[in-house]
């Protein structure tokens, strides 16, 4: 007797991730992926420059992730992890680059000696960052924006040149505009038990690894073939017939006790569950007709859109020395370029005598200038803060421009709530799951463990044929958020998670 099916919807990791761990629970159950692209993977893509795997999209992936460590296990990729080379960064700010502080979440400071040596705030604002210690403890409740938490605390500066850079970094956000607990929880949880979210970050940092242990382990990973490695494994380890590309869902409607849906290419499938892995416009469009509550909700995330120009530069024609993965640059400063990673200094595969990969990030919560521009201006543009930041001459070898619209969902102030709504929604229609970057962690670790949690609800929805067995690749289904916060530090190299969809 054939298992129960499933269809999941778009196979980017979300899709891919649940469609895999569904193919790997007992009972046979029968899975069909379905994308609307050419090939599986959507924003994660690697591409050849020239003999080097270079990654467009999000070059790396949170380790620290049980999932994440438990997939590449699975799929046998543990000999193909790849750790940075470096863990410094810079800030370019005040025509200088300049050490990220070390000890900072998110650009929260947990010493104040790294901050004053960096020279990004004057002593005004160091001394303003210094009155966190006495100020009153402020309340928590609702939902506050990361702006209102923090910079009643440390003040302008600190928002402005190290909180801000961050935001962009991650989620191509705002202070002002996004949420405290839906984008920094550890942060908000600081606050809510100690009255210095400065001295509580402090009692909160980890123990210095003794003499002799060596280096903590690495918080982001690559792997040596780019990420793009990571799909074709997934996609490989699927069944046969599993995933159609080129074939988009169209619509979505009730069959009895289970699904149809309808593909663009005519074709029409029964199932007794279905994923919804897409963005939150689409999905919203394939639930209309089921729930106009629900798709209110989701066409309420907003996304903002993004772009990488990547140079293939000889190192003659750098001014400086590549010392760290790169620097991020605070938006008051006005400048196009988000951040830049110095992919060649950063990840070891990478590595050349004569060559370097820069990689540039633009575009962010309310900074769209990149849509106006066609690539030769974009390149232009980006080539000139090069010039200025890190001395850039002569021409590049290789020059590649990768846009990627909409691509960063915003945890807006109230998405926590927006999400309960959601998910209330969702519980009205038995057998459908909803899981993506637009929930609960838009980079690829939470993107992961959310389609853990999804398969494993599907699972056990299906009953008899989901019951987990040992073995299975599935955890024990999860309720409620999944947690993925930024955790202590963001990135060991200070520009972000670096595992979002085309950031640094």
């Amino acid at each position: 007797m054939e298992g129960q099916r499933t269809v999941v919807v778009g196979a980017g990791i979300s899709g891919l991730a649940t469609a895999w761990y569904l193919t790997g629970a007992p009972g046979d159950p029968r899975v069909t992926l379905l994308d609307s692209a050419d090939s599986p993977g959507g924003r994660i893509r690697t591409v050849d420059l020239d003999g080097f795997e270079v990654d467009t999209g999000p070059d790396a992936v949170l380790f620290r992730s049980p999932a994440v460590r438990e997939m590449l296990t699975a799929l046998g990729l543990d000999g193909e992890v790849r750790a940075p080379a470096r863990r410094t960064a810079y800030l370019w700010s005040g025509g200088d680059l300049r050490v990220m502080p070390r000890g900072s979440v998110f650009g929260v400071p947990d010493r104040l000696l790294p901050l004053v040596a960096s020279g990004l705030v004057s002593w005004a604002g160091i001394l303003r960052a210094g009155a966190d210690l006495v100020l009153p403890r402020r309340g928590t409740d609702g939902d506050p924006s990361i702006s209102q938490l923090l910079r009643p605390r440390f003040g302008r500066q600190v928002c402005e040149r190290l909180v801000e850079p961050l935001l962009c970094g991650v989620h191509a956000g705002r202070a002002d505009v996004l949420s405290a607990r839906s984008t920094v929880p550890e942060v908000v949880g600081i606050a809510r038990d100690s009255r210095s979210i400065y001295l509580g970050l402090r009692r909160s940092a980890p123990a210095t690894p003794a003499s002799g242990d060596g280096p903590p382990p690495p918080v982001l990973v690559t792997l040596r073939h780019g990420l793009g490695q990571l799909v074709r494994a997934l996609r490989d380890d699927l069944p046969s017939g599993c995933l159609r590309t080129r074939t988009p869902a169209t619509a979505l409607a009730r069959s009895g006790t289970g699904w149809l849906v309808s593909c663009g290419d005519g074709t029409a499938i029964e199932a007794d569950a279905v994923v919804l892995a897409t963005p939150a416009a689409a999905t919203a469009s394939l639930v209309e007709p089921l729930s106009a509550d629900l798709a209110r909700l989701l066409s309420g995330i907003r996304y903002a859109g993004v772009a990488t120009v990547t140079f293939l530069h000889p190192l003659p024609g750098i001014g400086r020395d590549l010392d760290a993965t790169g620097f991020l640059v605070p938006p008051a400063d006005g400048r196009l370029i988000v951040g830049c990673t110095w992919s060649s200094a950063k990840w070891p595969q990478l590595a050349h005598e004569d060559l370097a990969v820069v990689r540039c990030a633009v575009g962010r919560d309310g900074d769209q200038r990149w849509t106006g521009m066609d690539d030769g201006t974009l390149v232009a543009r980006v080539r000139r803060e090069l010039e200025e930041s890190m001395g850039l001459t002569g021409p590049s070898r290789r020059v590649l421009v990768t846009r990627w619209p909409g691509a960063m969902p915003q945890y807006a102030v109230g998405h926590a709530a927006r999400l309960e709504a959601i998910d209330a929604e969702v519980a009205s229609l038995p057998g459908l799951a909803l899981t993506g970057a637009a929930y609960r962690g838009p980079g690829l670790a939470g993107c992961i463990t959310q389609a853990a949690a999804a398969a494993g609800r599907v699972l056990e929805g299906l009953g008899p044929a989901g019951r987990q067995e040992p073995g299975a690749r599935v955890p024990v289904p999860v309720a409620g958020p999944v947690p993925d916060g930024p955790g202590r530090g963001v990135a060991p190299d200070g520009t972000g998670r670096s595992d979002g969809p085309g950031r640094l």
